[in-house]
């Protein structure tokens, strides 16, 4: 891979063993500012190991892993946060019996002094109202998180990632369990805060990809298999051997796994 100036985040050399098992086997991985950069791959591909790495949730074995010039292996998850890196979880996680408000409110209080926590604060802040105004949960602001519908859950995830002002999101797997519906105003969401943010999406759905994506990393068996426009990567062989071979092996298996058969049948039909 090719080094980029002014790149936001390179990864370098970077493994991940688990009890002998090699999670990433050697990725060199680099995100421009700006960008919105979607990392694909089959199950057990290194995905999610990676982000693990670098929001400090996992410590790899080697190599490194640069966000802004600063190494940050070896770096509590918290402080990671504090530099701009948030993240997002296949399941979403918000305080059920807090309002949306105070959801936002409480993500963005993160950067505020502890003791001014205990005060009650008048009227929203700019970085709550920016989040409510982008996720469009502004007419449910005054409701509690528990009601919402999973869609709407997951646009308060991340209206709480980006009122804490962060400088790279992570999201995985943003729109699984979603309508059609729900996944297209996801995906302009997603457009739209790529332009003040850079964004890096782990996905599964290739027609959510190929409508809303520019640069697509491949992974398989912890390495990076390719990298390109998705059209490029449709047309690759590799992808389509390692997709359309998942998918027998699959379907040969009996696996009946709902969200893997439907990524896997969905990522062979597209790359035929």
């Amino acid at each position: 891979m090719t080094e980029h100036d002014g790149a936001l985040l390179e990864v370098r050399d970077l493994a991940v063993v688990f009890d002998g098992f090699r999670a990433i086997d050697g990725i060199d991985f680099t995100v421009q500012h700006g960008e919105l950069r979607f990392l694909i791959g089959p199950n057990g591909a290194g995905k999610t190991t990676l982000i693990d790495v670098i929001t400090g949730l996992t410590k790899p074995a080697a190599g490194s892993v640069r966000f802004e010039g600063i190494d940050l292996v070896g770096r509590k998850e918290h402080e990671i946060v504090r530099m701009g890196v948030g993240r997002t979880f296949q399941t979403s996680v918000v305080f059920e019996k807090l309002t949306v408000v105070e959801n936002l409110d409480l993500a963005a209080s993160f950067r505020r002094p502890l003791w001014s926590l205990a005060r009650r604060r008048r009227g929203v802040s700019d970085a709550v109202a920016a989040a409510m105004e982008i996720t469009g949960l502004d007419a449910l602001a005054g409701r509690p998180a528990g009601v919402l519908s999973h869609g709407q859950r997951q646009w308060l995830e991340i209206g709480m990632l980006i009122a804490q002002r962060p400088r790279l999101l992570l999201l995985d797997e943003p729109v699984a369990g979603m309508s059609a519906d729900e996944r297209s105003r996801t995906g302009l969401l997603l457009t739209e805060i790529a332009k003040d943010h850079t964004v890096i999406v782990i996905e599964h759905d290739m027609e959510f990809l190929r409508r809303y994506a520019s640069v697509v990393t491949v992974l398989h068996e912890g390495k990076v298999l390719t990298e390109g426009s998705v059209d490029e990567v449709r047309a690759d062989p590799h992808v389509q051997e390692v997709y359309l071979g998942r998918a027998r092996e699959e379907a040969g298996a009996g696996d009946h796994d709902a969200r893997g058969t439907a990524a896997v049948g969905t990522s062979a039909g597209e790359v035929k």
